[in-house]
């Protein structure tokens, strides 16, 4: 399995590489037949694809494996920013061809969910209107706590509660921190009231949710006309309005057709942080439209709450550098499950 894996990383940073190439790659000691035999196993598991034929047989990764291999987060990121192999800029295959071939779930992780998702509708089912109320605004409380921290907020979530249901600000910190907050209530409340409203999305919609977020805060509302960077990373987002404009449209594209809410969910998160469409918020404007295509399709809201912030911006990072979202999904099904065994 580990020789299945090397097999698979060094084709994901070379291409279209040969049998030879990729013995001398991952120093391969084994024979020829049993390389070969490794191989075939990685090409009928859809992992690798093929082209030409004998001396010119060439493999590289199928659109799945690209996209969903395993990659250790650890391991790549003992290389610091300027020595990591990354792919610097957008990547125009990924959303239009890549993505669209592929099922982000696997049988058992899609049964799982499946499974937890039908423990969250038999306990609303037995909830008043009021108790369900109690249990969003406990969620939301949450998730505004979470998603401000991991762009810096300092608030505690205690700090968090105070200010939400008592409209206290806390000593020492700042009036932009609390509006931060204040405006992921705000955010929520929306979403809650006007469910419907995120069934289809659309540039409209994704601007509308990030004006609420950022109502007050000194940043331009509506898409980017000019370039932004990313700490931590030497993956530069698009710079030009009119592709911005294209790869949110072609986002919604993508999420509207797509059938399985989850996968609608976790697109959401990945792509609108991948495309940065606004000067700032992005990632806050994610994780509020990822939880409310799951509260219009009647699904259990993610808060985020026990994610470790660190892990959730290096799972960020390489789908930014590798468009690899493995270490994303693991974060969203472990956070789905927390969702439903906490609130409901």
């Amino acid at each position: 399995m580990e020789t299945h894996r090397e097999i698979l990383q060094f084709l994901h940073y070379h291409p279209r590489s040969s049998r030879e190439e990729i013995r001398k790659g991952i120093n391969f000691q084994g024979s020829d037949a049993t390389l070969k035999r490794l191989i075939a196993t990685c090409i009928a598991n859809d992992d690798i694809t093929v082209e030409g034929k004998a001396r010119a047989t060439r493999y590289s990764l199928s659109n799945k494996a690209y996209l969903l291999m395993p990659l250790n987060l650890d391991t790549y990121f003992i290389n610091d920013i300027d020595e990591r192999q990354v792919q610097t800029i957008f990547n125009f295959d990924l959303i239009k061809q890549q993505l669209p071939t592929v099922d982000l779930f696997t049988h058992d992780e899609l049964k799982h969910l499946q499974n937890l998702q039908k423990e969250f509708c038999s306990h609303i089912t037995n909830m008043t209107e009021n108790e369900y109320r109690k249990e969003m605004e406990r969620l939301g409380i949450d998730l505004s706590w979470k998603s401000s921290q991991i762009e810096g907020n300092t608030y505690s979530l205690l700090e968090t509660e105070r200010l939400l249901r008592e409209s206290k600000t806390a000593d020492g910190k700042t009036k932009e921190e609390a509006i931060m907050l204040l405006n992921h209530k705000d955010t929520l409340r929306f979403v809650l009231d006007n469910p419907e409203y995120m069934q289809q999305l659309s540039i409209r919609s994704i601007e509308d949710i990030h004006a609420l977020l950022v109502k007050d805060l000194s940043i331009g509302k509506g898409l980017r006309h000019r370039r932004v960077g990313i700490t931590g990373t030497n993956y530069h987002p698009l710079d030009n309005e009119f592709q911005i404009r294209e790869a949110i449209e072609d986002t919604c594209y993508l999420i509207n057709n797509k059938k399985n809410v989850f996968e609608k969910a976790l697109l959401a998160l990945l792509l609108l942080s991948y495309i940065q469409p606004f000067t700032d918020g992005n990632k806050r404007t994610a994780r509020i439209i990822s939880n409310a295509l799951l509260i219009a399709y009647n699904y259990c809201p993610i808060s985020f709450r026990t994610v470790d912030s660190i892990d959730y911006k290096k799972a960020m990072l390489i789908f930014y550098e590798q468009n690899n979202l493995y270490a994303f999904k693991q974060i969203f099904i472990s956070q789905f499950e927390f969702a439903v065994r906490e609130y409901f």
